[in-house]
């Protein structure tokens, strides 16, 4: 999976026409809205098993896990930053073809694409962590409260 794309061939960027490249990009601006949606949901899980933790390894663990969904805010909007530019200059290119540099926009869009696949692999990578980690202080928080009930 080291060469995730969502355009259909390799040299996709530099034949597409104007169109099809703003609709390629209008599908990123999409996935990207969907990724901080998720981002939310993760910020959201965590908090809610946060304030039940007791043990210091697992709310270290979570800290950890916080800082990484932190990390992927920041290069969610950076790249929702890029996407909205490139969809920018896209426009300005459908409408003036010498508005903006054809052969250097398709070298960024190329580059914002890259940035998008490594983006979606961290992400997925973290979401996963926050899953394992958010199941493992639950299991373990779940006995720590079962023991403190057992009369003694």
């Amino acid at each position: 999976m080291s060469d995730f794309r969502k355009r259909p061939k390799d040299s996709y960027i530099h034949e597409a026409d104007w169109a099809e490249l703003y609709v390629l990009t209008e599908h990123w601006k999409s996935d990207l809205e969907f990724y901080n949606d998720d981002l939310k949901f993760l910020h959201h899980l965590i908090d809610k098993y946060f304030m039940w933790i007791s043990k210091k390894e697992n709310i270290d663990m979570v800290r950890q896990i916080e800082v990484g969904l932190v990390e992927m805010d920041n290069q969610s909007s950076k790249l929702l930053k890029q996407v909205n530019t490139s969809l920018h200059h896209l426009a300005e290119l459908m409408d003036n073809p010498f508005a903006y540099d054809s052969h250097k926009f398709r070298t960024e869009h190329q580059q914002i694409e890259d940035d998008l696949t490594s983006f979606v692999k961290s992400f997925r990578k973290n979401r996963k962590a926050v899953f394992s980690i958010t199941e493992h202080v639950i299991d373990a928080e779940e006995m720590v409260r079962r023991l403190n009930l057992i009369p003694k």
